[in-house]
């Protein structure tokens, strides 16, 4: 079923049982903060992992995605689900946007022509009325979902998170394991040889671009209404970086990396905020760890190691 092997089925059992069990012993928002980061992480790995293509921008997608949900909630009323969906659907049309202006380039070209962009979202954000600049949009009521099941509970909106959470880690494992997937697969590692097959490379690249955008979206809209804000610092390029180490420690190109990488920087973020700034420089150490001694990623090193698939 959708696509798992046996080893990915056993670990996707785990996932399961994690996400049952993590919130009778932790704090569910912190929970709902890696959820909504791991999302993130996953939206980006679909793009780096499986096409190849390092972007730099991606907190422009998920501040917009958060912004417009947070807009949506406070101002017009609309339940939880519907700002969601708009997040994403900003975040999908943003990608449209940005990919056609830099989707024909490649390499260090296509991620500063992503990281440009992004920046110049970031100075869009930080003047449009309807941000409020350095303020944020603060006081984003959860609502109730479909009109019907308030989430101002913790572990109602829980609930809600990592529903939203695995319907999309399906998704993106579903499209990773098609044969769309396989195309994209093929550009990352010959493209030259994929167009010669008769590929349009650049129009999979965009439609890829764009899914990855539209999760993005989702994953903001979802953590502007976790924590009930949305501000400068979702469309800040210091994201974007974090996005891009999450996934690298937890492991490029694979199912469960993203994931995992989230919950360690995230972890470290919460257990370690008593230390102040030195958080980023234990993040940083890890890091090149990371880089010298798990080239793969953490779950891509296991995997390597007992010659799984995850």
């Amino acid at each position: 079923m959708f696509g798992f092997s046996k080893e990915q089925g056993i670990a996707f059992l785990l996932l399961l049982i994690l996400v049952v069990v993590c919130p009778f012993v932790l704090y569910p928002v912190f929970l709902m903060n890696v959820l909504c980061f791991a999302l993130l992480a996953c939206a980006f790995n679909l793009l780096i992992g499986y096409v190849g293509l390092m972007s730099f921008g991606h907190a422009a997608y998920f501040g917009m995605g958060a912004y417009v949900c947070a807009y949506a909630a406070k101002v017009w009323g609309l339940t939880p689900e519907v700002c969601v969906l708009l997040g994403g659907i900003t975040g999908g049309l943003l990608g449209v946007v940005f990919g056609w202006l830099a989707i024909r380039r490649q390499g260090i070209y296509f991620a500063m022509i992503t990281l440009a962009l992004a920046q110049m979202n970031y100075f869009f954000c930080l003047q449009a009325p309807f941000t409020h600049g350095e303020d944020g949009i603060q006081q984003v009521p959860r609502g109730a979902l479909f009109g019907i099941f308030s989430l101002a509970n913790d572990r109602a909106m829980y609930v809600f998170i990592a529903v939203l959470f695995l319907f999309f880690f399906l998704l993106i494992h579903r499209i990773v394991h098609s044969p769309f997937g396989q195309v994209l697969k093929a550009i990352r590692e010959n493209e030259p040889r994929a167009t010669s097959l008769g590929y349009r490379t650049d129009d999979y690249k965009l439609i890829a671009f764009i899914l990855s955008c539209f999760i993005a979206g989702i994953a903001g809209g979802a953590k502007a209404l976790v924590f009930g804000i949305a501000t400068l610092t979702d469309v800040n390029f210091e994201t974007s970086g974090e996005i891009v180490l999450m996934t690298l420690v937890g492991g490029m190109g694979t199912i469960f990396g993203p994931g995992v990488g989230a919950l360690v920087l995230k972890g470290m973020e919460n257990y370690l905020a008593g230390i102040g700034s030195w958080v980023t420089v234990v993040q940083g150490c890890i890091f090149v760890v990371c880089v010298l001694a798990f080239r793969r990623g953490i779950i891509g090193e296991i995997g390597a190691r007992l010659k799984l698939v995850l």
